[in-house]
C-alpha cells in the first residue's frame, strides 16, 4: 500500500487497514484548502488508492472495502472537485455534426493541433539513461494495467461502438495470449533496463500529476454518465500514440538497448496506427451517431487527456532540462548503477 502524502490519504490508509472505525478527517475542509486538485499529492493518492480497490486491490486490504460507503463517499467528493477543475480548464474545439466522419475529422484536427511539450522527442534525442528509466517509471503507473480503465466502458455502450471498443481492447490484451498483452510487454521493457516490473512498485516515487492522469481515466471509465468522455479519451490516446512510440523506441536504441526493450514501443507504432482509425470512427463516431447527446463529452474526454498529459510532460521536461529528477523521491529508487 502506498505511503500517505497528507491527512486524507493517511486517514484512508487507517480506515481500510481497520486502525480507525470511521474516516477521521474533515474531507470538505481538505477539498476547500487545496490550491490545485490536479497537483495535490494527498487527494490524488487517496483517490488512486480507493480506485485500486476496483482493480487488483491493495495488499493486505479486505476486498469488501471496494464498496464501503465511506470509501465511495471519499471518491465522490474528490471526483466532483476533480471533474469540475477539468471542465473549467479544458478548452473544447468547435463541436462538429454528430456523424461518424465529422466526429473523426474533428478529433484528428484536435489531436493534430496539440502543441504540448514532446517527451518523445526529448527521449529520442537528448535523454540520458537515467532519464529514460525515469520515463518508464512514470509510465508504469498506467502501462502495467494498460487498457483496464477504458475497458470499464464496454458494458456501458452498445452497438457498433461496443464492437469497436472490444476490437481495440482485444489487441491491448494480446488477443488472449498473456505474453502479448501490452501490459506484459511494458513489464518486459522495464525488466530489460533493470527496473522492478511489479505492479505499483514505484507508486511512492511518482508525482501527483501522474496519479491524476491515471485517476482521470478511471473516473471516466467507472461512471456510465461519462462514457462519452471515455470514448473521446481513448480516441485521443490512440491518435497521439503511433509517432511518439516510434520516437521512444528510437531513444532507447540510441541508448544502446536491444529489441527486448524496444519491442513494446515498436509494437505500438503499427498497432496504434490501426487503432486510431477504429477509435475515431467506429468508437467515438458511432457512439455519437447513436447518442448525439454525448458529443460534447467525447470532445471533453479527448481534450482533457491532451491537457493532463501535457501538464505531466511539461513537468518531466522542465525537471530534466534543469538537471533534476522528474520523480518525487529519486532516492527511493533501486536504479542500477
Amino acid at each position: 500500500m502506498p505511503q500517505a502524502r497528507g491527512p486524507v490519504s493517511t486517514n484512508l490508509r487507517k480506515l481500510i487497514s481497520n486502525q480507525h472505525t470511521e474516516f477521521g478527517v474533515d474531507l470538505d475542509a481538505a477539498l476547500r484548502a487545496t490550491d490545485d486538485v490536479l497537483q495535490d499529492d494527498d487527494l490524488q493518492l487517496a483517490l488512486f488508492m480507493a480506485y485500486e480497490l476496483r482493480y487488483s486491490g491493495l495488499q493486505g486490504i479486505d476486498d469488501d472495502w471496494e464498496w464501503h460507503p465511506e470509501v465511495l463517499a471519499l471518491c465522490a467528493a474528490i471526483e466532483r472537485l476533480f471533474e469540475a477543475a477539468l471542465r473549467e480548464r479544458v478548452s473544447l474545439p468547435p463541436l462538429p455534426a454528430p456523424d461518424v466522419e465529422s466526429v473523426a475529422a474533428a478529433l484528428f484536427e484536435l489531436t493534430g493541433a496539440d502543441s504540448g511539450p514532446s517527451v518523445s522527442r526529448f527521449l529520442a534525442k537528448k535523454a540520458t539513461d537515467e532519464q529514460a528509466r525515469e520515463f518508464l517509471i512514470l509510465r508504469s503507473i498506467y502501462q502495467l494495467k494498460e487498457a483496464d480503465p477504458h475497458t470499464w466502458a464496454i458494458p456501458r455502450i452498445r452497438s457498433r461502438a461496443k464492437a469497436a471498443l472490444v476490437e481495440i481492447q482485444a489487441d491491448e490484451y494480446g488477443g488472449g495470449r498473456f505474453e502479448r498483452m501490452h501490459s506484459e510487454l511494458f513489464a518486459r521493457t522495464m525488466r530489460g533496463v533493470g527496473l522492478d516490473a511489479g505492479y505499483g512498485h514505484y507508486i511512492d516515487a511518482v508525482p501527483a500529476i501522474t496519479l491524476a492522469s491515471s485517476n482521470m481515466m478511471t473516473m471516466f471509465g467507472t461512471h456510465r454518465r461519462l462514457r462519452g468522455a471515455t470514448a473521446g479519451h481513448l480516441a485521443a490516446f490512440e491518435m497521439t500514440s503511433s509517432q511518439p512510440n516510434r520516437l521512444y523506441g528510437n531513444g532507447f536504441r540510441r541508448l544502446g538497448y536491444d529489441a527486448n526493450v524496444t519491442f513494446y514501443f515498436d509494437e505500438h507504432v503499427e498497432a496504434d496506427a490501426v487503432h486510431e482509425q477504429i477509435a475515431a470512427r467506429d468508437l467515438a463516431g458511432s457512439l455519437v451517431t447513436d447518442e448525439p447527446e454525448l458529443l460534447e463529452d467525447v470532445f471533453f474526454g479527448a481534450a482533457a487527456g491532451l491537457y493532463v498529459d501535457g501538464l505531466a510532460g511539461a513537468q518531466q521536461i522542465d525537471a530534466w532540462t534543469a538537471g533534476h529528477s522528474a520523480l518525487r523521491v529519486p532516492e527511493y529508487l533501486d536504479l542500477p548503477a
